[in-house]
């Protein structure tokens, strides 16, 4: 059984056959101790606070039964590990096409430049945790006046805390055509109106700092901890 907060995303499920429902992965609609077995890929990175991403992590561990095991992947901060690149880093010549398939987009500006009255201190500011960051070098702002930096495609972070762009090709797709069935000149109005950009919020993880979240908990054991392409992974046994 698959979920997913898209409904789009679960309705292209349904179309293949696989059972598929829309669910919040803090609230998942599924008695407790009933599975086997629960993947989280690419999901508790999009939760904006400790607290929140942690319990995620409950809620996996709520549905498992004793014996069962999670496995669980976020992006990592460490885009370059023991000497190595992450194919995340090393696609950073591929064709346009290639950056397109993946959906992280293109350079942009930071996010403050975009904003109105932003100033350096906002800027310093802007690598800063949304609501509980302890840095004695810059004064606390309230919530609705954060700035996040954007992150850049194929580079390394320069925050934990950050905006990812998403652009969506232009045009309509009918079955059986390609994505880009209406074409405008790059840069136009109706070229960005076409393809707007979507900026996703992301917490990427420091080492240690997914196994340290599971640990913190009673009723699961960590069986294992590991760096995969550029993601922190981590197998959860609930006891």
């Amino acid at each position: 059984v698959g979920c997913d907060r898209s409904k789009n995303l679960v309705d292209i499920c349904g179309e293949k056959n696989f059972q598929a429902l829309v669910c919040d992965a803090l609230s998942v609609p599924i008695r407790s101790g009933s599975c086997d077995a629960c993947i989280s890929i690419a999901v508790i990175h999009h939760f904006s606070t400790a607290e929140r991403r942690l319990a995620t992590i409950c809620e996996l561990a709520r549905l498992l039964r004793p014996g069962g095991t999670a496995l669980i992947y976020v992006w990592a901060m460490e885009q370059e590990y023991k000497k190595q690149k992450s194919k995340y880093l090393k696609g950073k010549n591929d064709s346009k096409d290639k950056e397109e398939e993946i959906n992280t987009g293109i350079a942009q500006t930071p996010f403050s430049d975009q904003m109105p009255d932003s100033s350096s201190q906002d800027s310093a500011c802007s690598d800063r945790l949304l609501n509980d960051s302890k840095d004695e070098g810059c004064d606390a702002k309230p919530v609705s006046d954060t700035r996040l930096p954007v992150h850049t495609n194929r580079t390394s972070f320069c925050s934990q805390d950050l905006l990812v762009p998403w652009h969506l090709k232009g045009g309509t797709k009918k079955k059986g055509e390609g994505v880009d069935t209406v074409s405008f000149p790059e840069g136009s109005k109706e070229s960005q109106e076409l393809s707007p950009v979507f900026h996703r919020y992301y917490h990427v993880f420091c080492e240690g700092e997914l196994e340290a979240a599971c640990r913190s908990l009673d009723c699961v054991r960590v069986q294992k901890s590991y760096y995969d392409q550029g993601n922190w992974c981590v197998v959860l046994e609930k006891l």
